[in-house]
């Protein structure tokens, strides 16, 4: 009796619903048409639609880089998924118009503030405004600053130099960008050229000040490098050393107090921010994460920016950044020329800590073993560790991660500074 009853109610409201739209005048034909004339896969087969499926499937291989080979999984993941999103049709999350620079100049006639943007766009275009604010690479320092141990630089000074000399690859690659063959402007070789510091968070932080046009090829490739760090730096570790240097021993490092880890963070922020105070934004957040950490006081406070405020943000971070590879940004010869310098960029870093270390060798009587000054670059901890691995592969009883460990800090302030010193000249 009761499936009876339900039966007919439902039935019944089925027939209510149905009434409004026969008394319409309701042509079926005229429907079917707007519904398959809105389906987004009719979009494909129109114009420049098929980009957007290249797009898509561009998408699904970074996913299965991230998941299948964990390639820096936890912000390509997002990345590519916010590919995906951006370039269905007919989907609206993102609008690239949105964010050209006649809609966010004052002055233009067709200017338009965030209100704007936060009643017409669609969702990503809504979190994409704490990257354009530069909210969320800050927010990623902070954490990073929380999680990082800064006592091996510390312990070994000579480390700062070794990761200042890393970030060579950034200022020869905006070099070189600026050749007649690329046809880069200055702000936009400076962007392209901080791939070479192998910080995701600095290249966004930087990109979408002086080039937010090209920051979906940017980001892609500053993570597939960093992911790619164990495959390219050894054959550069290698070509650059004789077997002698990498079986070199480093003496352990002397154990550094809490107080100098506390006053260290303070220091640097202070001293770096009076020198170039466009960097202070990045350092002063890297270094009041690590104060957080060191100082003992705020636990509740270091937790939560390791792990549920950093957590957050790179969901937010990497959704939007993805988003910003609509097809007409990444199918273009500037993407191609982006990610072919961009290698470059990269192996030039990893060169420049190399080749220092050599050179320092020549006037120290404690040796360096120059394959921690590949680990210069700002991928943390994972050049470090392909220091150690080349290190074992000639001596399997040399243990170099901690001495790696200084440069590979000093890399992430030095990619800080450096986007800094971009970031005053041509801001």
């Amino acid at each position: 009796m009761k499936s009876k009853i339900k039966f007919f109610s439902i039935l019944a409201l089925l027939f209510m619903s149905a009434t409004p739209l026969m008394a319409a005048d309701f042509n079926m034909s005229d429907a079917l048409a707007k519904f398959w004339n809105d389906m987004g896969i009719t979009s494909f087969f129109v114009g420049d639609g098929w980009k957007n499926a290249v797009m898509i499937c561009i998408g699904c291989f970074l996913l299965y880089l991230a998941i299948k080979k964990e390639y820096e999984p936890l912000l390509l993941l997002p990345i590519a998924f916010g590919m995906i999103l951006t370039n269905l049709p007919g989907a609206g999350l993102f609008h690239t118009s949105m964010w050209n620079d006649e809609f966010l100049n004052p002055e233009s006639p067709f200017y338009h503030s965030y209100r704007h943007v936060m009643a017409e766009g669609g969702l990503l275009d809504v979190l994409y405004i704490g990257v354009k604010a530069g909210v969320y690479p800050c927010l990623i320092f902070l954490g990073v600053g929380a999680m990082t141990d800064f006592g091996p630089l510390i312990a070994n000074p000579k480390s700062l130099i070794l990761g200042a000399a890393a970030q060579i690859g950034i200022f020869a690659t905006f070099l070189i960008t600026q050749m007649d063959v690329f046809g880069f402007n200055p702000q936009e070789a400076a962007s392209i050229g901080i791939i070479g510091g192998a910080d995701g968070p600095t290249a966004i932080f930087l990109t979408t000040k002086l080039a937010p046009h090209l920051l979906g090829p940017i980001a892609v490739a500053a993570y597939s490098y960093m992911a790619l760090v164990p495959v390219i730096q050894p054959p550069i570790m290698r070509a650059l050393t004789t077997k002698k240097e990498r079986m070199i021993r480093m003496s352990q490092l002397r154990t550094v107090s809490k107080k100098e880890k506390i006053v260290f963070p303070i220091v640097v922020a202070i001293i770096v921010s009076l020198i170039l105070p466009s960097a202070a934004t990045l350092i002063g957040c890297l270094m009041l994460g690590n104060l957080m950490k060191e100082s003992g006081v705020v636990e509740r406070l270091s937790k939560a920016a390791q792990n549920e405020l950093n957590n957050i943000v790179v969901i937010f971070l990497g959704t939007t950044v993805g988003a910003t590879a609509t097809a007409e940004a990444f199918l273009n010869f500037q993407t191609i020329s982006i990610l072919c310098v961009g290698i470059v960029a990269f192996g030039c870093g990893t060169a420049g800590g190399v080749l220092l270390a050599k050179f320092m060798n020549l006037f120290l009587k404690e040796k360096i073993n120059p394959l921690i000054g590949s680990a210069g670059v700002s991928a943390v901890p994972m050049a470090a560790r392909v220091s150690q691995v080349e290190g074992a592969k000639a001596d399997p009883r040399n243990f170099l991660l901690m001495h790696a460990m200084g440069p590979n800090v000093a890399g992430v302030i030095g990619s800080a500074v450096a986007a800094g010193i971009l970031l005053s000249f041509l801001g």
